[in-house]
């Protein structure tokens, strides 16, 4: 029953209950006959007048006050379609297909160009609407443009039987609908939102990385003229994005500038990186800066708080780049070099005495290093424990499983009584030795999943980290002490150094000092990458402590099947872009680690004149191992943080899991292509 027929039903029960009131009063005459009959007959009289004229109205006014109520009604529903045209938001009634049916003026005016009428698909104005969003029960909201206009749209579905029926009985069965659409203009709400978020201010940190070389390398009485050249490069910068710098200090520089610069820094890469290499008046080394940005905060103290995290990530990472963080989300731009060694060993020593410090209260050292743990690691944890035993306190070294890259050295350590049956412990048995008076080294890594044993990390109050590779977003939270060295050539070099400067004299046994110095060969290459004047000179202390050149040699001399599969791994690469080697080999077994052969595979690609960088991949079940390795001018660094890896400028590494050798291949081409064409290689 539809609402005409109900509103019907009503005025005729109006009309009928004083009817149905007369036979009440009919009956009361009939009952007055028996009391008094002249009574009766002048009630009679009267109420035949009135049923009379209740008769009257009924018959003549029915017709003329239906057709008054008809004509009221009639014009207001010409009202309300006259409102819903001439209404100021944009309003159109689609079928389900998404056709227009009917639009009401403002719709014509801004959507329409001022056409009659409109018999388009909805979809030839917003191409975004699709047939989901028109079969949708539920009311859609999305955002909508048209020309410069920006609409908030409401696209909601009716029902032809939710109109023309009553509930419980179904008339239309077809379940036919419309698409009612509202279009709401917020096209001046969005511009005062967006000027609002780019006014917004972010605070930033730049720090010159390497002021004091650059200054010991320069005549003195250049000094004040690099300082200005410098500090007019940076202030010329920062002119650019309306930014308010401050000198804080001679190498560093506090700035605020509008959110709405970031995007045009992001997109430079901070040019500012390049721009400052390029000041050249005698200084002997390239002068590279660090910068530090926050973003998407609530306060500006927060924003604050972000940019020092930033800088202290680029620092971390060894400089030379800028890091954007924003909320949870962290950007790295730039650190396309591989830095500049630091000549002063003041770190080495103060690191030194923070880290016997803390021994003081300590009974108990646990040293580990990463999984699958190599020369350097374990050469590392070798030092550390010699420096934890010579001050008197119990030391032990984690490791989860021995590989070929240790097994010769962890030979001579296995079942000497001068070390004991405790001296390598398992991850669960380290476990076990843990309590209120433990400390966690660790070394060679920076990253909690990478460690050994990332549990006791959290069972520990002390954690000291000492290691070599450039910091990530990833990074272990609690650590005590935190001596990360991205210039130095490994952990090896960095432990030698610590040794050192321990006033109480550390006597290295000749087979520990084999173990470190071990692990300074393996990273560098033998001595050809990312070698300093401290990486010789941590050397030189191992060798007067004993280690043997000649014996280290000859514990990392492979087999005969090792030098063929590296033979092949040489013959079947294949040069990509005129300057980048990759290969790939088969792992050796399945107790072998998988990288060995490709990292010397990778190594001797780089002795190929013309190439700049070689990245060998091998395959060990579902997972593809990926060994990079560069020349000084290409940081491999970067690049295997595009694939979730990371390392050093010049060597470093990834792992894909659930890939297979050809299509890790395609990704380093991919890639490499990439970010060649955006000069990031």
């Amino acid at each position: 029953m539809n609402k005409d027929q109900i509103l019907k039903k009503k005025i005729e029960t109006y009309f009928l209950v004083p009817l149905v009131a007369s036979f009440v009063l009919v009956l009361m005459c009939i009952g007055l006959f028996f009391i008094d009959s002249k009574c009766a007959a002048i009630a009679s009289v009267f109420v035949a007048v009135v049923i009379a004229v209740e008769v009257v109205v009924y018959l003549f006014s029915r017709a003329g006050l239906m057709q008054t109520m008809l004509r009221f009604a009639l014009e207001q529903g010409q009202i309300q379609k006259e409102l819903l045209r001439e209404l100021s938001v944009p309003y159109a009634l689609l079928d389900t297909d998404g056709k227009v049916l009917w639009t009401n003026n403002k719709f014509i005016e801004q959507i329409g160009d001022g056409q009659k009428r409109i018999r388009k698909n909805i979809a030839a104005f917003f191409p975004t609407i699709d047939a989901d969003m028109l079969r949708s029960e539920e009311e859609v909201s999305l955002e909508l443009a048209y020309g410069d206009i920006q609409y908030n749209a409401h696209i909601k579905k009716i029902r032809f039987d939710d109109i023309f029926q009553d509930e419980g009985e179904v008339v239309n069965e077809d379940g036919q609908a419309l698409i009612a659409m509202y279009l709401f203009d917020v096209t001046e709400l969005n511009r005062y939102k967006r000027e609002n978020i780019e006014q917004k201010l972010i605070a930033g940190l730049l720090y010159i990385d390497n002021y004091d070389e650059v200054m010991d390398n320069t005549e003195e009485v250049r000094h004040s003229l690099v300082e200005a050249l410098v500090d007019r490069r940076i202030n010329m910068y920062l002119a650019t994005i309306d930014a308010i710098g401050k000198k804080v200090e001679k190498d560093k520089y506090l700035f605020v500038f509008p959110q709405k610069y970031l995007p045009q820094l992001k997109e430079t890469k901070f040019a500012i990186l390049d721009e400052v290499k390029s000041i050249n008046v005698g200084n002997e080394i390239p002068i590279t800066l660090s910068i530090g940005v926050g973003c998407e905060t609530n306060s500006f103290a927060e924003a604050y708080e972000y940019a020092r995290v930033a800088i202290g990530l680029a620092l971390g990472r060894g400089g030379d780049q800028a890091v954007v963080k924003s909320g949870d989300q962290i950007a790295y731009y730039g650190g396309k070099s591989a830095g500049t060694e630091k000549t002063t060993r003041v770190r080495a020593r103060v690191k030194a005495q923070a880290f016997k410090e803390l021994l003081i209260n300590k009974d108990t050292v646990l040293i580990m290093g990463h999984k699958r743990p190599d020369a350097d690691s374990f050469g590392a944890a070798v030092g550390v424990y010699r420096l934890v035993k010579t001050l008197g306190k119990n030391a032990h070294i984690v490791i989860d499983s021995a590989t070929g890259a240790i097994d010769p050295i962890l030979k001579g350590f296995k079942g000497n009584s001068v070390y004991g049956d405790d001296m390598i412990l398992t991850p669960a048995d380290a476990m076990l030795k843990v309590d209120i008076n433990t400390l966690v080294a660790v070394v060679d890594v920076n990253r909690p999943s990478l460690t050994v044993c990332e549990e006791l990390l959290d069972l520990v109050r002390s954690v000291v980290v000492l290691d070599h590779h450039r910091e990530t977003s990833e990074k272990i939270e609690n650590a005590t002490l935190s001596y990360i060295e991205p210039y130095a050539s490994s952990a090896c070099e960095m432990v030698a150094e610590m040794l050192q400067y321990i006033e109480e004299k550390v006597r290295i046994r000749p087979l520990e000092a084999d173990a470190m110095y071990a692990g300074i060969v393996i990273d560098t290459d033998n001595f050809l990458s990312k070698t300093g004047v401290r990486t010789f000179e941590a050397a030189a202390y191992l060798r007067r402590s004993g280690a043997d050149v000649v014996r280290v040699r000859k514990l990392f001399r492979s087999d005969f099947d090792s030098h063929r599969k590296l033979a092949e791994g040489v013959l079947n690469s294949e040069i990509y872009l005129d300057a980048f080697a990759i290969s790939e080999v088969e792992a050796k077994d399945e107790t072998e680690a998988p990288t060995i052969i490709a990292a010397k595979v990778a190594n001797d690609l780089l002795d190929v004149d013309g190439i700049r960088a070689s990245f060998v991949v091998t395959q060990k079940g579902d997972v593809v191992y990926i060994s990079a390795r560069s020349v000084d001018d290409v940081n491999v660094q970067v690049v295997m943080e595009q694939l979730g890896g990371g390392g050093h400028a010049n060597i470093a590494g990834a792992q894909l899991k659930n890939c297979t050798t050809p299509l890790a291949i395609l990704q380093i081409k991919e890639l490499l292509q990439k970010m060649y064409q955006e000069g990031d290689l």
